[in-house]
């Protein structure tokens, strides 16, 4: 069987990873990259380069990664749909709604495989974190909090923290907790002169009584990237910088003493670090999607209906002010 024909559009800091990873990808062949910075693309001597979606598509290609900023998202993603091109684009899908819709849509329509970066869901300690608790190890879940913080990446010039951060928590939430998001209520600042939020404070109800909780900004001056489910039987924590996953069992104290034993808390148990393989996200998002396309069996995407379901929650985030703001992402598809 002849080898995929993949090209991508964007060559930043993102896009080049890409790039690293369909260059060593089995079964892939990387034709041509597409940036409208020449600059950008003079080291790419080993396959075929332009400028816009059109030259992709001229190139004949079976699928495209699409790295590009976030308000160019759905121009490039229609046009590689009316093409028959298969697609997987950087997180968030669209700067809104309307936009992500129409582009779920439009790849439906044509029977295509199209995908949204949400590279946290391939995490190995989100991994193993979702599959310990389909299992039940930590029993009823009762809040999830995420902590994603750090400097401003200068190369983000079009959306604000929530689209660019928020959005892996949003997701990753759904995703591990299998829940929906029903309220939002969030609290926004900007503190570093730009016209869009740079921190937000998030408290949300997901379906069954779930709460979630999110820290997000670009203000702090160490990078933070932790993912808290408090349950039953005691507390995960996932730490995606090193792909970490710690879980704290919830001990058990006997007391004699007649009113200390009336208390009935949680106290400190044992605690296991999980030796567990950690491959690189991304490499296994460049697997995953292209077993999509060749229709294997088990193949993990992030589908871009559950793209829009994100899209749905940061925009509830944004226009909260304080209030709480009701969503139904469950009837979205």
């Amino acid at each position: 069987m002849a080898n995929l024909r993949a090209g991508l559009i964007g060559l930043g800091a993102m896009g080049r990873n890409h790039a690293r990873n369909l260059r060593a990808l089995d079964g892939v062949d990387l034709v041509i990259v597409a940036d409208p910075d020449d600059q950008r693309l003079a080291d790419q001597n080993d396959c075929l380069t332009g400028h816009c979606v059109d030259d992709v598509i001229a190139a004949g290609v079976d699928y495209c990664v699409v790295a590009t900023p976030t308000d160019t998202h759905e121009q490039i993603g229609i046009a590689l749909a009316e093409a028959n091109v298969h697609a997987l684009i950087e997180k968030p899908l669209a700067t809104d709604t309307a936009a992500a819709l129409r582009l779920s849509q439009a790849f439906a329509s044509h029977g295509l495989v199209g995908g949204v970066g949400h590279i946290e869901r391939f995490n190995a300690a989100l991994q193993n974190l979702r599959i310990r608790l389909a299992a039940g190890q930590l029993g009823e879940m009762y809040q999830i909090v995420t902590r994603r913080q750090g400097p401003y990446p200068g190369r983000i010039k079009d959306v604000g923290v929530i689209l660019d951060l928020a959005s892996h928590d949003i997701d990753l939430t759904a995703w591990v907790s299998q829940r929906h998001y029903q309220q939002v209520t969030a609290h926004t600042v900007s503190k570093s002169c730009r016209h869009v939020e740079d921190m937000v404070s998030a408290t949300c109800r997901l379906s069954d009584g779930l709460i979630s909780n999110h820290l997000v900004n670009w203000l702090t001056p160490t990078k933070e990237r932790r993912t808290i489910i408090t349950g039953e039987r005691g507390m995960f924590v996932a730490d995606t910088l090193t792909s970490d996953l710690t879980f704290y069992d919830n001990g058990q104290v006997y007391e004699t003493w007649g009113d200390v034993a009336q208390f009935g808390g949680v106290a400190e148990g044992d605690v296991v670090r999980y030796a567990i393989p950690k491959p690189e996200p991304l490499r296994i998002e460049h697997e995953q999607f292209r077993d999509a396309i060749l229709d294997k069996p088990g193949a993990q995407v992030v589908t871009m209906a559950e793209g829009v379901k994100v899209v749905m929650v940061c925009e509830a985030m944004m226009a909260s002010d304080g209030n709480t703001i009701t969503v139904n992402t469950s009837s979205t598809s």
